[in-house]
């Protein structure tokens, strides 16, 4: 059985190369398109990388395990509440996004205006030399230096439109257009990651949403946003849990 990976905004399958090494089974990443890739005109919202995602998994023929972080973790929760794709399990740490009381974070916000949007990531992409760049702030949230690194240098225009593109597609939740079709159980087992220490954590939505789509639950106590940085040995061990406990 075979886990993919799936990664946020605004990062690369770079993130999750801590956490591949400590799992022992076969594991693959996939890259976003416009995420140090090009990305297809039509992909223009959230359910065009829903259809992308469902035939990258189609094409694997076999049924998978799903993990998802972040943006990659809504589209995992769409592709198993909505699409005709083998899974085997699957596991989302921002479940809350889906919450109907879910509010968008500050960034998120201004990323859904025009052209608030456009200013602000092409400011993060032309900064002066010695200023923060993307990935720089995002390190309060635990992202690594290395992986900051690694986003401002493939953060380029292609990058800030499908940022704007997602986040512009999801307003105000997702529950409000996706939700009708994940108000019940999963059509798999499901893992709820519920990373405490994030400064935008929400873990009574995430809660809430685990018990409504017959989910596991699991809070990861001092970890933040990017806890397979954080602590992978950690990370893998509640996965590889979560894995033993399904039927093979």
């Amino acid at each position: 059985m075979t886990v993919v990976f799936i990664h946020g905004v605004p990062e690369t399958p770079s993130l999750w190369n801590d956490l591949r090494g400590r799992i022992d089974r076969p594991a693959t990443t996939l890259r976003l398109p416009g995420f140090g890739s090009p990305r297809p005109a039509h992909l223009d919202g959230k359910e065009a990388y829903a259809g992308w995602l469902a035939k990258e998994l189609r094409a694997l023929g076999e049924p998978v395990d799903l993990v998802g972080h972040d943006w990659g973790a809504h589209l995992v929760m769409r592709i198993v509440s909505a699409y005709d794709v083998p899974v085997r399990s699957w596991v989302s740490d921002v479940a809350h996004g889906w919450h109907p009381d879910y509010q968008w974070h500050e960034a998120a916000t201004l990323f859904q205006k025009s052209p608030e949007g456009e200013e602000l990531l092409a400011s993060l992409r032309m900064q002066a030399p010695g200023s923060p760049g993307f990935g720089d702030y995002l390190r309060p949230r635990g992202m690594s230096a290395e992986l900051a690194a690694e986003v401002d240098t493939v953060h380029d225009e292609e990058m800030s439109t499908a940022i704007l593109t997602l986040y512009r597609s999801a307003w105000p939740n997702f529950h409000t257009d996706w939700g009708k079709d994940f108000d019940r159980p999963a059509q798999a087992p499901g893992l709820v990651l519920i990373p405490t220490g994030d400064p935008m954590a929400q873990p009574a939505m995430d809660l809430d949403m685990a018990a409504r789509l017959g989910a596991q639950a699991v809070e990861l106590d001092h970890l933040t946003h990017y806890w397979m940085l954080q602590d992978p040995d950690r990370g893998a061990e509640v996965l590889n849990r979560f894995w033993d406990s399904r039927p093979a």
